[in-house]
């Protein structure tokens, strides 16, 4: 029998140090650096710089308005592939900063930098559009007049965040005006939790969460006025109150007043909500505000029960406890985030849980394509009673909630992975330094 004949023997125990053998992991699974942590945040910001542009056009000619004394009927910001103003894009500012904070790459700072300053120079000309033109859709709806903590709070945080760093030109009278409505205006319980009157009376969308606590803490921060960590506390503990479980260490997406039995549906990127407000109000939180200790056990617990339904490909589910459900990129850019976050600020064991936080981030940079787009994310979802509605989400590479957690969580794992490098032990993903 000739050599191309021979068969091939088999790996034995005998033969083989079998447990050496190396696996086909779907998510890389090995050591990582920060410089390729960053090599995926560059391709994001590249892409967001290309079609987040900062112009004010005529919306039957395209061309550019340069006069900003006198409000032209058509006028409209240049279209790109995401709005300037969504909630959305409140959380991507706020990445940029952190990432430009963390890298020291002056790009991403100045993304924010420049939209902001061009939202705070453009207001006053769509302020006067609105007074000569109230029947004509104004782009800048959303700034000029809130009806909803969408409209307000992730916007509000981003722009305390740049105001604070000095950057963006002349934010406050907006901050004051966004904080204005979501102290004072927005709907609430008796007991003053924040709500809202849809999908029916008397609801509370644990999105919404997010959509307020973050910038009311940063209001704190920026005014040191202690009434803001009180609301922002009494905020967390009313909604964890009715809508955390204990048992299953995570929260159900909404809760209505006046029902006996909750459907509880554990959706992804609302738990994130969740978890990333935690995680933004402790930022800011003074040390020895009675709340603290309270808001830091709930992220523990938190992160403890997200640990149990993490996948093995890293992601988590668009449903934490359905695993037939699909797994969905910005609920896990964003637990990445919130997880790395907390174990460079020293809230949670980094043996315990860095491995799971670089398993989660290499799962979500296999997401991010050439062109920089983050794919995999569940578009804007409202609420519902029923398994299918969430099932069945659409995913799109432009749905914006994607890239603000995307950045975040890159740039906790770039100072993460500084500070420890992973090191593959018998095989196994460790940070033993």
């Amino acid at each position: 029998m000739g050599p191309a004949l021979a068969q091939k023997a088999p790996l034995t125990d005998a033969n083989t140090p079998l447990h050496a053998l190396q696996p086909d992991y779907l998510t890389p699974y090995r050591e990582v650096s920060p410089q390729e942590v960053k090599g995926v945040l560059d391709r994001v910001r590249a892409y967001l710089e290309a079609v987040t542009p900062t112009q004010v056009v005529d919306r039957a000619t395209a061309a550019v308005i340069t006069d900003r004394k006198k409000p032209v009927q058509n006028a409209a910001l240049q279209a790109g592939d995401f709005r300037l103003t969504s909630y959305e894009w409140g959380v991507t500012y706020g990445a940029m900063l952190l990432a430009g904070q963390v890298t020291g790459d002056k790009r991403y700072t100045d993304y924010t930098a420049a939209r902001m300053k061009f939202l705070s120079e453009v207001t006053p000309y769509f302020r006067a559009y609105q007074q000569k033109y109230p029947n004509e859709q104004n782009p800048l709806r959303q700034m000029l007049s809130p009806h909803a903590l969408d409209d307000a709070g992730a916007m509000c945080m981003a722009m305390i965040k740049a105001e604070r760093a000095g950057v963006g030109g002349n934010l406050r009278p907006q901050i004051d005006l966004y904080m204005d409505y979501i102290m004072n205006k927005e709907y609430r319980l008796a007991d003053g939790t924040l709500a809202r009157n849809r999908p029916l009376p008397n609801t509370l969308w644990l999105d919404d969460l997010y959509m307020s606590v973050p910038a009311i803490a940063q209001m704190g921060k920026l005014t040191g006025d202690t009434k803001y960590y009180d609301e922002a506390v009494k905020q967390v503990r009313q909604f964890s109150q009715r809508m955390f479980n204990r048992e299953k260490g995570v929260y159900m997406h909404g809760w209505v007043e006046s029902m006996e039995t909750h459907p509880q549906f554990h959706w992804g990127r609302a738990n994130g909500w969740a978890l990333m407000t935690k995680v933004e109000l402790l930022e800011v939180l003074p040390e020895n505000h009675p709340g603290r200790a309270e808001v830091l056990a709930l992220l523990k617990a938190h992160i403890r029960g997200l640990a149990s339904y993490q996948s093995g490909e890293g992601f988590w589910h668009q449903l934490l406890d359905r695993n037939d459900s699909y797994l969905e990129t910005s609920a896990t850019a964003i637990y990445a985030y919130c997880i790395a976050h907390a174990i460079n600020r020293g809230w949670i064991d980094r043996q315990a849980h860095a491995s799971m936080a670089l398993l989660a981030w290499n799962a979500v940079s296999t997401k991010v394509n050439e062109k920089g787009q983050v794919e995999g994310t569940c578009v804007g979802t409202g609420m519902a009673f029923d398994p299918a509605f969430y099932y069945y989400r659409p995913i799109s590479p432009y749905a914006a909630h994607g890239y603000g957690p995307v950045l975040l969580a890159g740039a906790a794992m770039y100072q993460l992975l500084q500070e420890h490098p992973n090191k593959m032990n018998d095989s196994a993903m460790m940070f033993p330094n």
